[in-house]
């Protein structure tokens, strides 16, 4: 522990998926390394604003629940994204809010209510040492995270906290209309654009206009849904480089919406391309959970895109 950091927590149970995220690994897909970061990035950077960091900083993100966190310091935290049935002390943890956390107290993340991914934010952010320029932790490529490897959390790992640089936000909970409710079936927008001029005009049609489930194949790589066959004309092309939210369209027709730890080039032709939120809505949604597309404007998802990053990043100077 460096003279910058102090202790933060202590895990006292792992449960199957709590990772380091900052905002990604840039400028190395074409070495083949993958991004990695927050794969729901509207709740990451709440979780940050409320904390009082800085965008950018490292925030723990929780799948599925089942992690157990003792605190080893008085600490300033925020919890956003999923309901995780997360308890402060066997008492209901308030969700969206900043609150304060004593030495030797619990955090406890049960089963989920209402969603997939939870962030948990501490003032001053979780302390690593970057690799290839973030934190961020991709599993598959052994990459960031707490010890560098890309090492899911396990029992009795100590987490390390940044010493604080505050940006003097006054907001302490986030506005009721940022708060989503992740039970709702989810409307995504997608940018039509790749090859899909070359999909059959039933399949635009069937696309845009059916409703997808989320199939149980889905993680930080990407979620199958289910619904109608698409069919396209193309029968083979060269791998592309692969974006975040781009949709790939396999052989058998049901589309994949490729996130945060995916391939960097793929060969299936693309639908399109979720937009960012688009794409965190969709890493909240539990399988079975049904979906719709519509398209969207590069012009005004750009406006809106921009827009959520100028809020989230307000305060800071």
């Amino acid at each position: 522990m460096t003279p910058a950091t102090t202790s933060g927590f202590r895990v006292t149970r792992a449960g199957p998926l709590a990772l380091l995220q900052d905002a990604g690994r840039f400028g190395v897909r074409h070495l083949g390394v993958t991004q990695g970061g927050p794969a729901d990035i509207h709740a990451w950077a709440w979780a940050n604003r409320l904390a009082g960091n800085r965008w950018g900083s490292p925030v723990l993100e929780i799948t599925f629940g089942g992690l157990e966190l003792q605190a080893e310091a008085d600490l300033t935290v925020a919890v956003t994204g999923a309901d995780l049935s997360a308890k402060h002390d066997n008492q209901p943890l308030p969700m969206w809010r900043q609150f304060r956390i004593g030495k030797g107290e619990r955090l406890v993340f049960g089963s989920p209510a209402k969603g997939l991914r939870a962030y948990l934010a501490v003032a001053g952010g979780f302390s690593a040492e970057p690799a290839l320029g973030s934190v961020a932790c991709v599993v598959r490529e052994h990459l960031g995270g707490f010890d560098g490897q890309g090492r899911r959390l396990a029992a009795n790992d100590r987490l390390t906290v940044a010493a604080p640089d505050p940006v003097h936000s006054e907001m302490v909970e986030a506005p009721p209309e940022e708060q989503p409710d992740y039970s709702t079936p989810a409307l995504l927008d997608l940018l039509p654009g790749a090859q899909i001029a070359d999909f059959t005009g039933r399949s635009l049609y069937d696309a845009f206009n059916a409703e997808w489930r989320v199939d149980d194949r889905a993680d930080r790589m990407g979620v199958r849904l289910l619904g109608p066959s698409l069919h396209c004309r193309i029968e083979s092309m060269v791998s592309e480089g692969i974006s975040l939210g781009a949709v790939q369209v396999p052989p058998d027709g049901q589309p994949i919406a490729l996130l945060n730890d995916r391939q960097t080039i793929g060969g299936y032709p693309r639908l399109g391309n979720l937009t960012p939120l688009s794409a965190s809505r969709l890493a909240q949604c539990v399988p079975g959970q049904t979906v719709r597309l519509r398209p969207a404007g590069m012009e005004r998802a750009s406006r809106e895109h921009q827009a959520f990053i100028r809020k989230m990043t307000a305060s800071q100077t």
